[in-house]
């Protein structure tokens, strides 16, 4: 499961966009397709494209403009909740106190660099 977790948030990392605003949009809840269409020129990411998460995993994203952050957690098995930026390309772990939540994957995505 981590592999998948792993390469959700790689993945993501490299090519999905939300909105310029910078705030944290959730891509996926579980299994779902989500299109991304807020690709564009004043954003980190320039190309639209479908994310596809695998069955509980929940996937955010937040496109300052000047990088991408990502977070994603397995929410019916995961003890971690995984971030990376493309700042520095580095993935971390933050423990869960329990099985892992939607707002975990934000405070994980809280320790990676936006710029």
């Amino acid at each position: 499961m981590k592999k998948v977790i792993l390469g959700s948030v790689l993945a993501a990392a490299a090519a999905v966009s939300m909105n310029a605003a910078a705030a944290n949009a959730t891509i996926c809840t579980g299994g779902n397709t989500a299109s991304v269409t807020n690709a564009g020129s004043s954003n980190f990411v320039k190309t639209t494209f479908t994310a596809r998460c695998s069955n509980n995993v929940t996937l955010v994203g937040n496109d300052t403009g000047g990088a991408y952050i990502v977070g994603a957690t397995s929410v019916s098995k995961g003890r971690n909740a995984f971030s990376g930026s493309s700042v520095g390309g580095a993935i971390t772990g933050t423990a869960c106190t329990s099985t892992c939540a939607a707002s975990d994957v934000t405070s994980a995505m809280a320790t990676q660099p936006s710029t």
